[in-house]
């Protein structure tokens, strides 16, 4: 059961996305108006049916207006006058659009999926919302083609959290499908190592069946690259090297903002970080430990075999802390960071995914936001890593890697529609 506290917890602004909000609180209006609970007493097939059909209509209508609203903040973006959009003015942290949004198509498809307009007691949730917005921009991407580069996070998204990416996953021939399209991809993950053999150990289901597609003329000339710790280690895939990776040298990859990133500012910062992170094992007695990198500072659960599991508050609160902390501190003026919850346990990294995928557009030929599509499952406010990658492209939200199949399909699905 739903607890109040759990409720009150759901609602806190950390743990919401304000557009999905907002759009929920629109479609709530018809639900309410529309929905027949009674029906079922009654045993009307027929008013069923109406109230489906009449659902259906008002969701459309509304979904339409704010796909009009969109447009009209894309508008605003070009004339530089983003800031006094209509859209801007309801949702105040509404952010950059680098497309257009079909979202009354986009529901078409999720209504047919989820039959959202049949249900009597539950209203569009957050969930149907997230996917009708996937939905949209992957109809968008497809109309506006060519899908140039499609990054994925890794954790929860190509995989279970702390798994690997073994050889029978299901995401890895829809990842075979995109490099034989020439579709460019890139692997941005918190995972932050300075060896491709251990990247090699996470991804080798993957990196195997390049090597095996390459071998049989599946796959020609396939680009994909690895950004680890956000975007601060540069492989590239190549089947003749043993761990099929090789290590790119930071002078051949980094934005010439990033190369302003001394390394005195980088110490400090995380210096800064490991003091809130000890403050908070110390507060909240976490049985942890501290784990310094050389671009990257976190906890992680100790070995001790009666350690306890972090719970999510204990993670939320040690990421809000650290963040508040950090931005503070003098070395955060001058370059950016990244605190974020992994599950079970809590970094700090130099840098962000929105730096990662900027990279990657710029490494791979200069692709554009417009043409590049970011894949992750963090996308709250705080404490979650993907979120920055919506200041560098277009993204989809996902909850699982069972998702980011599904959306893979769908991207085929659309693709194959439009020839």
């Amino acid at each position: 059961m739903t607890t109040r506290y759990r409720v009150e917890y759901a609602l806190k602004t950390h743990r919401r996305d304000q557009l999905i909000e907002w759009i929920k609180g629109l479609l709530a209006v018809p639900f309410v108006l529309h929905s027949q609970p009674t029906a079922a007493y009654d045993n009307r097939q027929d008013i069923l049916v109406k109230m489906a059909r009449t659902a259906h209509r008002r969701y459309a209508e509304i979904l339409h207006d704010v796909e009009d609203l969109i447009n009209d903040h894309i508008a605003h973006q070009r004339d530089g006058t983003h800031q006094r959009s209509k859209l801007k003015l309801l949702v105040p942290s509404v952010g950059v659009f680098f497309t257009p949004l079909l979202l009354e198509e986009a529901f078409e498809y999720q209504d047919r999926q989820r039959r959202i307009s049949s249900r009597r007691f539950v209203p569009p949730s957050f969930n149907d919302i997230r996917l009708i917005l996937n939905s949209a921009q992957v109809l968008s991407l497809v109309r506006g083609g060519p899908l140039e580069l499609v990054t994925f996070d890794g954790d929860v998204t190509l995989y279970d959290d702390g798994q690997s990416l073994t050889a029978d996953n299901p995401v890895i021939p829809r990842i075979l499908s995109l490099l034989a399209q020439g579709t460019k991809v890139g692997i941005v993950t918190a995972a932050g190592y300075t060896e491709a053999k251990k990247y090699y150990g996470r991804l080798y289901g993957l990196l195997e069946a390049i090597k095996a597609a390459v071998t049989l003329k599946q796959v020609t000339n396939p680009e994909l690259i690895i950004l680890g710790g956000e975007s601060n280690f540069l492989f590239q895939l190549d089947t003749s090297a043993e761990y099929l990776l090789r290590y790119v040298e930071r002078n051949e990859w980094l934005l010439p903002e990033m190369q302003q990133w001394t390394e005195e500012d980088i110490q400090a910062l995380l210096d800064v970080a490991e003091k809130a992170l000890r403050e908070c094992i110390s507060g909240m007695e976490l049985s942890a430990e501290i784990l310094r990198k050389e671009r990257a500072v976190g906890i992680i659960p100790t070995t001790a075999p009666k350690a306890r599991k972090f719970t999510r508050e204990q993670l939320e609160e040690t990421v809000l802390v650290t963040q508040q902390v950090v931005e503070m501190s003098p070395a955060a003026r001058r370059l950016p960071f990244c605190a974020f919850n992994g599950g079970n346990d809590v970094f700090v990294d130099i840098g962000d995914k929105g730096w990662g995928v900027l990279a990657c557009q710029r490494y791979l030929g200069g692709i554009e936001g417009s043409k590049t599509l970011h894949v992750g499952d963090q996308f709250l406010s705080a404490g979650a890593n993907d979120f920055k990658a919506r200041l560098a492209c277009t993204t989809a939200w996902i909850a699982n890697p069972g998702e980011t199949v599904q959306l893979l399909d769908e991207l085929t699905t659309h693709s194959q529609g439009q020839r």
